[in-house]
């Protein structure tokens, strides 16, 4: 059958598609399981977007394309039955190393974000430039303060869950640990090489950007979360102490894993998503061994 001058496959006029259950309904709005576009009076709203009448009855999503025959996120992945699993993961783990380290404080010099220790005049026996690469991702499940982990694991909770729901959990979690990676990365480039520094913040702020992008994405009030990004931004600047080089890492990574997450084209999802991560990943390994060379 010819397609009218102007017209879309989905037989919109305008450009934009018709909602598949009424004919010359158009809509910007796709079903966030089975992406077939639908009115609003199809749309249920779910936890994260909506979806379409069908998928919401049959779960399945029976009777949809052959990659839509089961259930699937709006980044792709799984759905699963407790979106929040990894995310109580997360803090358990950093819950348990505080712990542990105030049960044995010595572990932390272990543990923490270092360039070199001792600095110099004096031969550099630990740190990242002395081989402990493990440190970049240790130092992001280390806390000391009170304060700090419950600042931290408080945003993870209110941050992490919505977004381990949208992206599932593989995906989540590959964002989560680059971004943190990557704010240990920039500070061991920009920091003093003497100078620790330890905490989630890092990946915390990847969470920050990614919402941000999700959120765009799904044509939500931004108002909220940038307001509280430029809150965070501001004690990141405006107080002693702290690493504002793991923030900005992790907040750059973060943004731009999310990008690619939720807006990857359907056909060649997995390969943006993944190659995207591939390369931040290459990214904070470049960076370390740059560092590493003026160290050594």
């Amino acid at each position: 059958m010819d397609q009218a001058p102007g017209s879309t496959p989905d037989g919109a006029q305008s450009g934009l598609p018709v909602c598949y259950r009424h004919a010359g309904r158009e809509t910007g709005v796709r079903c966030t399981r089975c992406e077939r576009p639908i009115c609003p009076e199809c749309m249920v709203s779910a936890s994260v977007g909506f979806q379409c009448p069908e998928c919401v009855r049959n779960g399945s999503g029976t009777g949809h394309a052959p990659d839509a025959n089961r259930p699937r996120t709006l980044a792709g992945g799984t759905v699963a039955a407790d979106p929040r699993l990894l995310t109580k993961i997360l803090i358990g783990i950093n819950l348990a190393v505080f712990l542990a380290v105030q049960v044995r404080s010595s572990l932390l010099g272990d543990l923490v974000l270092v360039g070199q220790w001792p600095p110099a005049p004096f031969g550099a026996t630990q740190g990242v430039s002395e081989g402990e690469w493990y440190r970049l991702l240790t130092s992001m499940f280390t806390h000391e303060a009170i304060w700090h982990i419950a600042f931290n694991m408080l945003s993870l909770w209110w941050l992490g869950g919505p977004l381990e729901e949208a992206l599932g959990r593989v995906r989540y979690l590959a964002l989560y640990l680059l971004s943190g990676l990557a704010g240990s990365a920039l500070t061991y480039l920009l920091a003093s090489p003497g100078s620790g520094s330890l905490g989630a913040s890092g990946a915390v702020f990847g969470l920050f950007g990614a919402t941000a992008v999700l959120m765009r994405r799904m044509r939500q009030d931004m108002r909220p979360i940038i307001a509280l990004l430029v809150i965070n931004l501001i004690f990141t600047f405006g107080w002693s102490n702290i690493a504002w080089q793991a923030h900005i890492g992790g907040l750059v990574a973060g943004v731009v894993i999310g990008f690619a997450m939720v807006h990857a084209p359907r056909d060649r999802r997995s390969l943006v998503q993944y190659g995207t991560c591939a390369l931040v990943l290459a990214a904070i390994v470049v960076v370390t061994l740059l560092r590493t060379a003026q160290l050594t």
